[in-house]
């Protein structure tokens, strides 16, 4: 599990190695309505591809080891503790816009530039995925539990519409 401590450690861990991270998924959301609402299995983040030699020597320097490589859409880092941190590498444009590798070639995972905003974890400001880029993301798929909850708090919390 990944506590807000664990999220903050492993933040500043990666800001000492000279990378630049961006939260998503569960934790993403928990950013934006600045506190925990649910436990959390991994802490997903988004990194710069250039910068994927740094993070991946400061994680494995604090314990963590791959067990998952689905490069170059995504890979993932766990700790014998159970944390586990999954990684989406990015390709920024000059613009601040963003595009993630998917499955599917032809289709990219896109990221406007507005979508990278600024949120709270234990009272720390972060960066995050925007309420509109999180929505668009929770889409297209059968949800799981903690995704329900997850669109239930954002709809509650900002009144928007989500696909489920």
């Amino acid at each position: 599990m990944m506590s807000a401590p664990d999220v903050l450690s492993v933040l500043s861990l990666l800001r000492e190695a000279g990378t630049d991270v961006v939260i998503a998924g569960g934790w993403g959301i928990d950013a934006l309505v600045g506190e925990e609402t649910r436990p959390h299995q991994d802490l997903d983040l988004l990194h710069r591809r250039e910068q994927e030699p740094a993070l991946v020597a400061a994680l494995v320097a604090a314990g963590y080891a791959q067990t998952v490589d689905w490069r170059p859409v995504r890979f993932v880092l766990s700790h014998p503790s159970g944390a586990e941190i999954d990684l989406h590498p990015l390709e920024f444009a000059p613009d601040g816009s963003a595009t993630q590798s998917s499955f599917d070639p032809q289709e990219p995972f896109r990221y406007p530039a507005e979508c990278f905003v600024t949120g709270t974890v234990g009272g720390t400001p972060v960066r995050c995925l925007s309420v509109a880029q999180q929505v668009e993301f929770h889409r297209d798929y059968d949800p799981r539990p903690a995704d329900l909850q997850d669109m239930a708090r954002l709809r509650g919390e900002f009144g928007v519409a989500t696909h489920f």
